[in-house]
């Protein structure tokens, strides 16, 4: 892939998410493209590879599109038409099925796709995880915290965010994922003794 056909991409997933209030926006792609390039290449793997998949990843989320099936036949269409390799394209997909945590535990068969997922995971942790998920909690009508529900926003930390550190693949996303895990444990310490 060139640089010509990954500014393509990066239009096409510009056109997609420019109006997301959830967290899930051009900048959070935009994020994880730069965070994948950065340990892609630290990790000596296929740079353009990365930074492709990062950009479409959530193409296809079943949070994000009504139809996630129609989505990626429309991405795979659009890789198509500006003439990227089916080898390609098969790899992307490859890529992008293995990212979502929702998908449990798994671990992409690839070091691309392990890159990738990392990358995605990296932000949504730390500053910008906090960030998103009180965007996403909002988006959908989700309190901030309740002391006995646990449908909240505060939850989902529990529920997801600071396992993530424990769940990176590669030494160069281990390293970042540290200094936002901290982060978070010091805000979540921080909330509570607001709370109370």
């Amino acid at each position: 892939m060139d640089r010509d056909q990954l500014e393509s991409i990066q239009r096409y997933v510009y056109e997609a998410f420019k109006r997301d209030a959830t967290g899930h926006d051009f900048y959070h792609m935009q994020r994880v493209v730069k965070l994948s390039g950065q340990i892609a290449e630290a990790e000596h793997a296929d740079i353009a590879l990365c930074e492709a998949a990062a950009w479409l990843h959530d193409i296809g989320d079943h949070k994000l599109f009504d139809n996630p099936e129609i989505a990626k036949k429309e991405m795979q269409q659009f890789l198509r038409s500006i003439a990227i390799l089916e080898s390609d394209i098969s790899d992307i997909i490859t890529i992008i099925d293995g990212v979502s945590y929702s998908k449990g535990e798994t671990v992409p068969a690839t070091l691309e796709g392990r890159i990738v997922q990392d990358a995605d995971r990296l932000d949504a942790i730390g500053a910008i995880g906090i960030a998103r998920t009180f965007a996403y909690g909002g988006a959908n009508h989700q309190l901030i915290y309740h002391p006995s529900e646990t449908k909240n926003s505060i939850q989902h930390f529990y529920d997801k965010l600071l396992r993530l550190r424990g769940l990176m693949h590669t030494n160069t996303a281990k390293l970042i994922a540290a200094e936002r895990h901290q982060y978070m444990v010091d805000f979540i310490d921080q909330f509570f003794k607001e709370w109370k």
